[in-house]
């Protein structure tokens, strides 16, 4: 995701949010008990406290009412969120997507939608975000006539702490997904959080060992993050993993996220900054990139063949991000 592109992007998901029951709405802004701030805590804090001593209490329907109201509170929102989820309680997000809604403290994306300024539920929004990827991939892959639903091995590469991961193992199960990150304790959470295979890729592409070839390679917003160096040595070595007559599907920051964010392309239609939502990987090999429709032609012509490109979709993913589909003969 473009740190320069962030704002209009949540606010283009906004109508999706509106979709949870109207009563987590009300627990979510139920007055019915107020607690009054200290010098020495926050009132998120004091609300996270009371609603672990009224679940040790075993008073579950009021532990729900004060930490939902704890999850409002930025400071405390995700320890609510995990108390919430892991006790099963009124207002879990579990019981409304009925998925695992777990969420590691290392997410740099939720950090990204907590902090906004835009995004005035990160919970909802950050879930939300992935809920609305599965249904863009579904329909990117419809079009190509291979359906998400009957692919036998899918590889999330660039998976992270598993936004969009724990939504393709309800669609798939657990057993025909893996994942792949440069970020050790990312690939480690989503193995034990959603029972997926997983391994650790590498920051120099010609080193990633891949354990088997899959029948889709999901690559979303990495070569939007590329710079010149990697961006074809990428391209070239992940269509190698994928398993004859599967696809290789990426996205990439094309011409419209460009103009938004009023950024002038070389003569070959690139651009990049050092700059990303990412505190874990440097931002010399993941910045922000911006590519023209014609430069990612010719880099795929170059690579791997013209011919392999079976189906392109500007602004397919997060009405802003190019799509393109190439298949292994």
């Amino acid at each position: 995701m473009s740190r320069l592109q962030r704002a209009p992007v949540l606010r283009s998901r906004v109508g999706i949010f509106q979709l949870l029951p109207d009563n987590l709405w009300f627990l979510a802004h139920s007055n019915t008990m107020t607690v009054l701030p200290t010098s020495t805590s926050t009132l998120g804090q004091q609300l996270l406290r009371e609603g672990r001593e009224l679940l040790a209490r075993g008073d579950r329907e009021a532990a729900a009412q004060v930490l939902v109201r704890a999850r409002d509170e930025r400071d405390v929102v995700l320890a609510a969120h995990a108390l919430i989820e892991a006790n099963d309680l009124i207002g879990s997000f579990n019981n409304v997507m009925g998925l695992n809604c777990t969420i590691s403290e290392q997410d740099d994306i939720f950090g990204f939608f907590r902090s906004h300024h835009s995004s005035r539920n990160p919970l909802r929004d950050y879930l939300a975000d992935g809920w609305r990827t599965l249904s863009e991939l579904m329909l990117l892959l419809e079009a190509v006539d291979q359906p998400l639903l009957r692919t036998p091995r899918v590889l999330e590469f660039a998976s992270g702490h598993g936004r969009f991961t724990r939504h393709l193992v309800k669609a798939l199960g657990s057993s025909r997904v893996v994942v792949s990150d440069v970020v050790p304790n990312a690939v480690e959470f989503s193995r034990s959080t959603f029972g997926v295979d997983g391994f650790l890729s590498t920051s120099v592409p010609e080193s990633v060992q891949w354990p088997a070839r899959y029948d889709l390679v999901f690559v979303l917003s990495l070569f939007s993050h590329l710079p010149s160096a990697t961006w074809s040595r990428w391209l070239k070595v992940l269509y190698e993993a994928v398993a004859p007559g599967g696809l290789l599907v990426f996205s990439t920051h094309g011409i419209k996220a460009a103009d938004f964010d009023h950024v002038t392309l070389d003569e070959d239609g690139y651009f990049f900054a050092a700059s990303s939502e990412s505190t874990a990987i440097d931002e010399q090999e993941y910045g922000t990139t911006f590519t023209s429709e014609a430069f990612v032609l010719a880099r795929i012509a170059e690579t791997v063949g013209a011919d392999r490109l079976v189906h392109k979709a500007p602004v397919h993913f997060w009405n802003h991000q190019d799509a393109y589909v190439l298949r292994k003969p």
